[in-house]
């Protein structure tokens, strides 16, 4: 059952900032969901692990073990962060890249495997996270993870904006 909606509140124009932050908790949501789902069914025991390894990269792994309740806390926190940035990217670029804008579902497709790069190949050799070894599957995953919670939502959530506000 859809919920009623005021004719006038859908009418309005969201303000960008506005826009940006709604997006960027969704993917950030999607993302930590679709995360925690896949650890889950890995075999994984507590997903506050998840949040600790990403604080690790900052922290180091010694203090993600030492402090994991706020370490979890730490990562959640970073976690958005990260996901705020890829939307703010995202919701720069589209109304700029009209392409972005024309291909919706392959623009996504495109950025949630960018994101994977970014993450995999810049951020993560960057900072304190110890890695393992390449295997395509758990790759093939975090892409897959990252182009739906991520790409594909910021695809259609920037293009619904920009075509209620730019076509006023």
């Amino acid at each position: 059952m859809a919920l009623p909606v005021s004719p006038s509140a859908s009418n309005q124009p969201r303000s960008f900032v506005t826009a940006v932050l709604w997006a960027g908790f969704l993917v950030g949501t999607l993302d930590a969901s679709g995360a925690t789902i896949q650890y889950l069914l890995s075999g994984g025991d507590n997903p506050a692990k998840i949040f600790r390894y990403i604080a690790s990269g900052a922290f180091g792994k010694d203090a993600a073990a030492a402090n994991p309740s706020s370490m979890a806390y730490w990562g959640l926190l970073f976690h958005y962060i990260i996901a705020y940035a890829f939307t703010l990217t995202y919701f720069l670029l589209a109304p700029r890249i009209k392409w972005m804008m024309q291909h919706r579902v392959a623009a996504g497709i495109l950025y949630g495997a960018f994101i994977w790069a970014v993450m995999n190949l810049v951020v993560v050799p960057s900072s304190r996270i110890t890695r393992g070894a390449f295997h395509l599957k758990p790759v093939l995953i975090g892409m897959g993870i990252l182009i739906v919670a991520i790409g594909l939502p910021l695809a259609f959530i920037a293009s619904a904006y920009y075509s209620r506000n730019l076509n006023r």
